[in-house]
């Protein structure tokens, strides 16, 4: 959902380039009539911004979304860029089981960008923001010879102890919650030239991160957590060599949606691979003791083993993450620079 047009905003206000509306025409433009959440107490408009941080700590993450490499623009509007950049960076502050903040934006352009395409890409920054209950608190804007936008998240911790990679402990349970797959098969399409089913491509263009669902999991006592960004296998993979660790993953536990299944029937595509591998929906999976009652949405998918747990003769060993007990044969995660 895209927040309405602040008010007095004319129709000639993103007509031509970031060139000619220069750099801080730009910043006046997009910060004009936003209104911040409770725990910013200094917005932009000075060299830093100021929130609170209640329990004397601060919960931060950054990530750089590249155009052609993170995104494009002709299978994704300005605005749903935006949403998708601002929801990477929250789905992190809330896999440390933390509640987001305040966002910090850094955004990079050719001066022939569009002001349109700006002006869209902090509307959708703006809209997730406000779906989380933070603000976009500051950041920058500068000449390149791409587009290329960096966010800064910050988050709270209320008293809690952060919820790391590094806390799974053997006989804890794995659970998942938020919805897996689904951006892999969007992509997919989009691969194939197509642009439907929507739901499908939608969930490409802008994933739904559980943000509640980290704070909610750390209360519940989860050991270990990670948000599921460069595909299942490969998130927990991170988690199993933090806590040096073996995770089952039990592969009958992750329903497959009739809707993937139609899309994979149609693309000759196994849908399972998208649950197991696909990255980028955001959802957040997360160990608990066994016996933990686990908070409302969060679905038992798996179990954690001993280091050096029996596995069949002829099975890689050291293989982190199994799928029912074997190798799974590749994890399929997204590695920038082993492309």
């Amino acid at each position: 959902m895209t927040p309405s047009s602040p008010a007095g905003k004319s129709s000639t206000d993103t007509d031509g380039t970031i060139g000619q509306l220069g750099e801080f025409g730009l910043i006046k433009q997009v910060v004009r009539g936003r209104a911040q959440p409770a725990p910013t107490l200094l917005g932009p408009g000075d060299d830093a911004a100021v929130i609170a941080a209640p329990d004397g700590r601060v919960v931060a993450t950054t990530d750089v979304l590249v155009e052609t490499v993170h995104f494009r623009l002709d299978w994704s509007t300005p605005e749903q860029v935006g949403r998708r950049a601002a929801a990477a960076n929250l789905a992190d502050i809330a896999a440390m089981g933390a509640e987001p903040t305040a966002l910090l934006v850094a955004l990079a352009c050719p001066r022939s960008t569009p002001v349109s395409t700006l002006t869209g890409i902090a509307d959708g920054l703006w809209a997730e923001a406000e779906t989380a209950g933070v603000g976009v608190v500051g950041g920058d804007v500068t000449a390149s010879a791409q587009l290329m936008i960096a966010v800064t998240a910050l988050g709270s911790l209320d008293d809690r102890a952060p919820v790391t990679r590094a806390g799974a402990r053997p006989g804890d349970v794995l659970a998942l919650r938020g919805r897996v797959g689904w951006a892999a098969a969007g992509l997919a399409v989009l691969q194939r030239g197509f642009r439907s089913p929507a739901v499908v491509v939608g969930a490409h263009r802008v994933p739904e991160p559980p943000y509640a669902a980290g704070p909610e999991a750390a209360r519940a006592g989860a050991t270990a957590m990670i948000d599921v960004s460069d595909g299942l296998l490969a998130d927990l993979a991170h988690i199993a060599r933090a806590s040096d660790v073996v995770i089952d993953v039990h592969s009958a536990a992750l329903d497959v949606p009739d809707r993937l299944n139609d899309v994979a029937a149609a693309l000759g595509a196994d849908p399972r691979d998208w649950l197991l591998t696909g990255g980028d929906d955001h959802a957040l999976a997360a160990t608990f003791p066994d016996g933990a009652l686990l908070p409302s949405g969060w679905v038992r998918i798996g179990t954690v083993q001993p280091r050096g747990a029996a596995q069949p003769v002829g099975d890689d060993e050291s293989a982190p993450v199994l799928v029912d007990g074997r190798p799974y044969g590749t994890d399929g995660g997204w590695d920038h620079f082993a492309r």
